[in-house]
């Protein structure tokens, strides 16, 4: 009765994350800075409502319409004021499913300008880079904090084995921390640049 439909729905499905609330994009920006190779991280402005005052790669939500990569180019240029040929998208890392129900896309790009030349917009309090061969050298602090179920009274124990004895599972969530100068970079930031750096010491 139903085979018709399932077919239809289900022939040219592409599957998607379930739960997901947010989709967010992120640009590894790296930059040549005296002959060597940089990564470039913002602080971001107090003034922002999201996360304000912390270090992140240019980056933020993807819009309808926009696959993640164009999300990633459109706000690198915006919030570094940069013309679009300046920005140079070499293909895709990872991506992160947060315990926040946000999925974060991350591309790795080069900045084809000179550091000087950038002027961010006022979403960005400051901009740094840090060497390249600095997170090549150094590990990050890891920090492992864990995920619990938090029930509300008015959960229905009786449909599942066990009930109030039911033994939930508890996730690890690891926290990264690179320090480097004045700076501490922390968080999902450090962690994709962990994954970033860790692929080009294979």
């Amino acid at each position: 009765m139903y085979k018709d439909k399932i077919v239809r729905v289900y022939e040219n499905y592409l599957p998607k994350a379930l739960g997901i609330e947010s989709y967010f994009s992120v640009l590894i920006s790296l930059i040549e800075v005296e002959g060597s190779t940089h990564l470039l991280f913002e602080q971001r402005s107090n003034h922002l409502t999201r996360q304000p005052g912390e270090i992140s790669f240019p980056g933020g939500k993807v819009e309808p319409g926009e696959t993640p990569e164009y999300a990633a180019l459109r706000e690198a240029q915006e919030e570094l004021n940069l013309e679009p040929n300046f920005v140079k998208i070499i293909g895709p890392s990872d991506y992160l499913v947060t315990p926040f129900n946000d999925l974060i896309y991350s591309f790795v790009g080069f900045l084809e300008v000179d550091l000087e030349e950038i002027k961010p917009n006022d979403e960005v309090e400051s901009i740094f880079t840090v060497p390249l061969e600095y997170f090549l050298i150094h590990e990050p602090i890891k920090y492992e904090a864990y995920i619990i179920h938090e029930i509300n009274d008015d959960f229905p124990y009786e449909l599942i084995p066990k009930g109030k004895d039911y033994e939930w599972r508890i996730g690890k969530y690891p926290i990264y921390f690179y320090i480097y100068e004045n700076h501490v970079i922390w968080g999902i930031t450090a962690r994709f640049t962990y994954e970033f750096v860790k692929k080009l010491k294979l």
